[in-house]
């Protein structure tokens, strides 16, 4: 009989958070990498302040995406090399939550990342990215990455060119995700009429759903593959 499904998936999520907690790997090496990121960006940027404004939301989530991209690699490839994948294979729990605890905990790791940048970009650039819409924006985001982003580190997790493999497999994926994300922000940020940017973020949501649903569908054949 299997274990019931929030409880397998509280089990999961709470393992990735004791783990994290203990070795301090993912959110360090996310947030490092952010930072030397936003701060290239602000001294490539440094001649043109109208330059500066128009590109901080591609800034912002091209960050993202690419230290995103970091943390799901090393987050499967902790669970690949520890043997921890394999022993939730034999246990007995659906697919669906292993899928979901490492959806959660991606995201939170992320979200932390995200979260944080928000002030700093805030006082480099000049704009407010502490807007509440913005937060809910980010949030928004960084869940629409770490659905799909899980999915594919579970796939390519299993071949040797892993890091090469999820880049290649991922950004073409979420680049329409990536393009409205960034137009959304871009629209808040310029204080442009709401009518312009809700449709973009409720756009982003449905997203979020869309990819959920198919990789809750998928993911017991890219375990089993």
């Amino acid at each position: 009989m299997k274990t019931p499904f929030i409880k397998s998936v509280a089990a999961i999520l709470s393992k990735d958070l004791r783990a994290e907690i203990r070795a301090r790997e993912l959110v360090s090496v996310m947030a490092l990498f952010s930072l030397l990121s936003v701060l290239v960006f602000s001294f490539a940027l440094e001649l043109d302040r109208g330059a500066r404004e128009e590109a901080v939301s591609g800034v912002l989530w091209v960050t993202l995406i690419f230290a995103s991209l970091l943390g799901f690699n090393r987050s499967m490839a902790q669970e690949r090399d520890q043997g921890n994948l394999d022993a939730m294979l034999l246990a007995p729990v659906s697919r669906a939550a292993i899928y979901v605890g490492k959806l959660l905990g991606n995201f939170i790791f992320t979200l932390i990342v995200g979260l944080a940048l928000l002030p700093l970009m805030t006082a480099l650039y000049g704009l407010d990215l502490l807007n509440g819409w913005v937060i809910i924006t980010t949030v928004v985001g960084i869940f629409g990455f770490a659905t799909i982003g899980t999915l594919l580190a579970t796939l390519t997790v299993q071949t040797r060119a892993r890091e090469a493999l999820l880049p290649i497999a991922m950004l073409p994926i979420v680049l329409p995700f990536l393009l409205t994300a960034v137009r959304t922000t871009k629209g808040i940020l310029s204080g442009a009429p709401a009518a312009e940017w809700q449709g973009p973020l409720g756009m982003l949501g449905a997203i979020c759903v869309i990819y959920l649903a198919l990789c809750l569908l998928l993911y017991e054949y890219v375990l089993e593959a």
